[in-house]
């Protein structure tokens, strides 16, 4: 979805005159849209972007044998044991396809695993030493930002939580939208 285009409804079968209505529509759309979908398209390039700093970070360090989702998975989980579907609940997953991560990073050897005892389902995940290095890799880069966006003067403490303020409120609201789902 490109938070770019538009938002109309479909036009199939329309004539001109309701796709010139439709055209009217758009152009008034309400004052706050335009900003709440650029913001929809920035918190969506950031977090790529984001994965692309870990990814080239990685390569400069000759690490190939994990991808940047998989490391700040890592990174997230820290020093916690969880099972697979905390690792949503948590957010310290993002993505659908958190089993096979687990399963590459298992099998590579960054992660142990174990049956609950409780519920034999649900099988429980920490980092061995190969997890909490590249764990650590990740801390380091995003100590090296915070300190350059100090250091450079991209953004004030204050500036920052200003910006973690409005995305917890909109992360509230989305969570709100969800539940009305429900």
């Amino acid at each position: 979805m490109s938070f770019h285009s538009q938002v109309k409804p479909p036009q199939g079968g329309q004539t001109e005159g309701a796709a010139a209505q439709e055209d009217v529509a758009a152009e008034s759309l309400p004052f706050m849209l335009p900003r709440y979908l650029e913001s929809l398209a920035l918190v969506e390039r950031m977090h790529r972007l984001l994965l692309d700093v870990i990814k080239d970070e990685f390569e400069r360090l000759g690490i190939l044998d994990i991808n940047s989702v998989q490391a700040l998975l890592l990174f997230n989980i820290g020093e916690n044991e969880v099972t697979a579907g905390e690792l949503k609940s948590r957010g310290y997953y993002q993505g659908s396809n958190v089993s096979y991560n687990l399963k590459k990073l298992v099998e590579a050897g960054y992660m142990h695993h174990q049956r609950c005892e409780i519920d034999r389902r649900s099988v429980r995940v920490r980092l061995t030493q190969q997890g909490r290095d590249v764990r650590d890799v990740v801390a380091n880069l995003f100590l090296r930002h915070a300190e350059a966006l100090e250091a450079k003067a991209v953004f004030s403490p204050e500036e920052i939580e200003t910006i973690n303020h409005s995305l917890r409120r909109l992360e509230r609201f989305w969570t709100e939208q969800i539940r009305y789902i429900y």
